[in-house]
C-alpha cells in the first residue's frame, strides 16, 4: 500500500484519540470501557455478517484465507464459533467498500494488512483513497487534495467515518465474551467435551 505523495508525519492531534472513546463509551454504554483492540469482547460471525453487510461464504473465506482473521477466538473444532473484535468488523467494512469499488483483492490484502499495523489512535485520521489499482493512505487533506491533483484518487474511504457508522450498526446487537462463548453449542460438542476432558 503506498503511503501517498508526501512523506509528512501523522496529525498527532487529540481528536481523533477522543473521539474513539467517546465511540467505545457510547457503544458499550453498560459502564465498561471497551477499546478497539479489546481481547475478550467479541461479536459472532452473524453479527459480524450483518455489521459488514457480507455474506457468511464472504466472510470464511476471508477468515480461511487470511485477509481478516478473527482476533478474540477462531473457530476451533465442531461448537466453537469464531469471535471478531470490534478492529476485525472494522477491517470487514472496509474491505467490503473496496471490493464494491473494483479494487484487486491484491491490494485489498496489502491495504488489510497496513492497516492491522496501525493504531487505534491513528485508523480514525486515515482516509484511504484509490485509483482502482492501487490503495494510498492519507492522513490530513492536504495528502488527499495531491492525489485528487494527480489523478491518482478516484474514490475515498474515510475509515473515521466507517468507525463511526460501524459503532452505531452495533449499538443494538448483541456481544459475547471469549469465556461465556466457549460453552458447547450442542449437546453432541458438549459429550465431546465431557469425553476429551
Amino acid at each position: 500500500m503506498s503511503r501517498g505523495t508526501d512523506d509528512t508525519t501523522e496529525q498527532s492531534g487529540a481528536t481523533g484519540h477522543d473521539a474513539l472513546g467517546i465511540v467505545q463509551g457510547t457503544l458499550f454504554g453498560n459502564g465498561t470501557a471497551h477499546t478497539l483492540d479489546d481481547s475478550e469482547v467479541g461479536y459472532q460471525a452473524r453479527v459480524a455478517m450483518t455489521a459488514a453487510g457480507i455474506t457468511y461464504r464472504q466472510l470464511d473465506y476471508w477468515a480461511r484465507t487470511g485477509l481478516v482473521e478473527p482476533t478474540v477466538r477462531d473457530a476451533a473444532g465442531s461448537g466453537n464459533q469464531r469471535l471478531y473484535s470490534f478492529r476485525d468488523m472494522l477491517l470487514l467494512k472496509v474491505v467490503k467498500r473496496l471490493l464494491d469499488a473494483g479494487v484487486s483483492l491484491q491490494n485489498i490484502r496489502a491495504a488489510t494488512a497496513y492497516l492491522r499495523q496501525r493504531s487505534a489512535e491513528t485508523l480514525a485520521d486515515i482516509t484511504l483513497m484509490s485509483d482502482g489499482a492501487s490503495v494510498y493512505e492519507c492522513t490530513n487533506n492536504d495528502e488527499v487534495i495531491d492525489l485528487v491533483r494527480q489523478g491518482q484518487g478516484v474514490f475515498g474511504i474515510a475509515v473515521g467515518q466507517v468507525w463511526r457508522e460501524l459503532a452505531g450498526s452495533l449499538t443494538t446487537l448483541p456481544t459475547a465474551t471469549a469465556q461465556s462463548a466457549q460453552a458447547p453449542a450442542d449437546e453432541l460438542a458438549a459429550r465431546r467435551a465431557r469425553r476429551i476432558s
